[in-house]
C-alpha cells in the first residue's frame, strides 16, 4: 500500500512524516527507512530507523535512478517493513506529472514484496493526478 500525505509547502508534512515513522518503528515486524532530501531534521528521528539522506546520492537523479536504488535497497534488506518518503517532489526528478508512474513503481513494489510506503507531497490532494486508486491511501 502506497500512503500519502499531501498539502502546501509549510504545512507541517515533514513532522507527520517523523511522528509516523517514529510511531511505525515501535510495532514494526521489519526495519523502518526514512528517505529525505537532506540531513535536517533528522535528530528527532528514532535511532532504530534507517534514515537515508538523497543529498548522500546526488548522482540518482531520474525516477528511474530512484526506483532502481529502491529496488536495491529491497534486494539487499528483506527485512524493510516500511520506507518514508519525505518531499517526493524534491526527489530526483519527480513532478506532479510523472508521480502517477512513480507511484505506480511504488505500489508494484509493495505488493511484490510486502512493504509499505508512506510519501509525502508538497501540493494538494485534489492537484495530483491519478490519485484515485485502490492502492493508494491519502491520509492528510
Amino acid at each position: 500500500m502506497v500512503h500519502l500525505i499531501t498539502g502546501p509547502k509549510g504545512s507541517g508534512k515533514t513532522q507527520q512524516m517523523i511522528e509516523l515513522a517514529n510511531e511505525k518503528v515501535k510495532t514494526a515486524e521489519g526495519n523502518v527507512v526514512l528517505i529525505k532530501k537532506s540531513h535536517r531534521d533528522t535528530l528527532s528521528v528514532d535511532f532504530k530507523i534507517r534514515a537515508i539522506c538523497m543529498a548522500d546520492y546526488q548522482d540518482i537523479t531520474t525516477l528511474e535512478e530512484l526506483v532502481g536504488f529502491l529496488y536495491g535497497m529491497v534486494a539487499g534488506n528483506h527485512d524493510i517493513d516500511t520506507i518514508f518518503i519525505d518531499g517526493v517532489l524534491k526527489q530526483a526528478d519527480i513532478t506532479l506529472d510523472n508521480l502517477p508512474d512513480f507511484m505506480q513503481q511504488l505500489a508494484k513494489i509493495s505488493k511484490d514484496n510486502n512493504i509499505e510506503f508512506y510519501i509525502s507531497v508538497s501540493a494538494e490532494k485534489e492537484k495530483i493526478p491519478g490519485i484515485d486508486n485502490p492502492d493508494y491511501h491519502v491520509l492528510y
